[in-house]
């Protein structure tokens, strides 16, 4: 094949064709690429609504009446955009958590693992502020309490916060500029998501009995074309399925009913809510009574996974040997989707006490277990 003899071919060649895959990976390996899936899916039903919408606080909720109603097939390139967000992130939440499960964010895969957490916190960006641009009531408010965060930082908070909106509150020029970040920051992810696979496929894919400090060997390794597409090829086509039902029949089970509701600032909705793959950090956000404090520690909360990779010794055991580490992996997990069900209820006491709990054990996983564990391994 003469595209296979140009130096694009070669690259594509020795990525998607001759890559060295270890022998024993299994489905879990898969997110990743579904994760790529999801990102394109995400970057054609986005340009193709952009086409339609308008970015101004009288006509963005009609323009995407518009775009349901009178748009021929509207409604499908709106609610695959908006359904294909929760699909991206559960399958960056499950490519995330494995990721933990088997340490595959010890050297040699640094990189990768920090890289990975960049397109998180970008991801998470771009879908606070493509949540806004509906001008619904949720997504007013919602861009309300987060933008008004900034304004607990000392000194420049106020000035940061004015800067966001674009003047003294969430208006005209608030959308326009998160409207503009929409459309620029998934092209950004896209970057970061190839230096995230050419760090990754320098260093290699870790193996599931080794864990992420196996060295890649080539004796155990073999090619991804023909033998592993087919597990990806598996991979995409449940997704497929699970992303159309949601899609096609489940359309707004994911989303909140006050988001059909035209934004209205004199009129505040009983319980603000943010999209459920946020509810975790929120959880921890609400689970801190001082407004400061509450905002350190959800950010504290993301920037610590970039330090990770320096908390955690290179262990040789293998991780189906490591008990105690999988039994406090399996609870953070555990405690993650708690706070996720904490954050979606009414701010009460108990929810807060409740929420406390598990912020003071998301840090102690990453502070004071992972390092006594490595030691005691080690």
């Amino acid at each position: 094949m003469r595209i296979l003899r140009t130096k694009f071919g070669q690259i594509l060649n020795n990525h998607l064709i001759d890559y060295p895959t270890p022998i024993n990976v299994n489905y879990f390996w898969n997110f990743g690429a579904l994760s790529g899936l999801m990102l394109g899916a995400q970057l054609v039903t986005g340009i193709f609504i952009a086409m339609h919408y308008t970015s101004h606080v009288a006509l963005s909720f009609d323009s995407l009446e518009h775009i349901m109603r009178d748009v021929n097939y509207g409604w499908a390139l709106r609610y695959f955009h908006a359904n294909g967000a929760s699909m991206f992130f559960l399958v960056v939440y499950i490519h995330m958590s494995r990721s933990i499960y088997f340490a595959s964010y010890t050297y040699p895969r640094t990189y990768p693992w920090l890289s990975g957490v960049l397109i998180f916190i970008l991801m998470m960006a771009t879908a606070f502020i493509g949540y806004v641009l509906p001008w619904g009531q949720m997504s007013f408010w919602g861009a309300t309490v987060i933008t008004n965060l900034f304004s607990a930082i000392p000194l420049v908070g106020e000035s940061i916060a004015q800067w966001i909106w674009g003047g003294f509150s969430v208006a005209n020029p608030t959308l326009n500029r998160f409207f503009s970040l929409h459309f620029t920051l998934p092209f950004i992810i896209s970057a970061v998501v190839i230096l995230h696979l050419s760090a990754l496929h320098l260093a290699g894919s870790s193996e599931p009995l080794l864990g992420g400090g196996s060295i890649q060997n080539d004796i155990n390794r073999i090619p991804f074309y023909p033998y592993f597409y087919v597990k990806d090829l598996y991979g995409f086509l449940v997704l497929l399925i699970v992303y159309s039902t949601f899609t096609l029949y489940y359309s707004n089970v994911l989303g909140h009913s006050d988001n059909y509701i035209e934004a209205n600032p004199m009129v505040t909705p009983a319980h603000i809510v943010p999209e459920w793959y946020f509810l975790p950090f929120y959880a921890m956000l609400r689970s801190i009574p001082d407004k400061l404090g509450g905002v350190v520690v959800m950010g504290a909360s993301l920037v610590i996974l970039f330090f990770l990779p320096y908390i955690t010794f290179q262990i040789a055991t293998p991780v189906k040997y490591r008990l105690f580490y999988i039994f406090f992996v399996a609870l953070l997990m555990s405690v993650f989707l708690f706070l996720g069900w904490v954050g979606a209820q009414p701010v009460e006491p108990l929810f807060v006490i409740l929420g406390s709990l598990g912020t003071i054990y998301y840090f102690l996983f990453f502070l004071v277990i992972i390092p006594v564990l490595n030691i005691l391994h080690k």
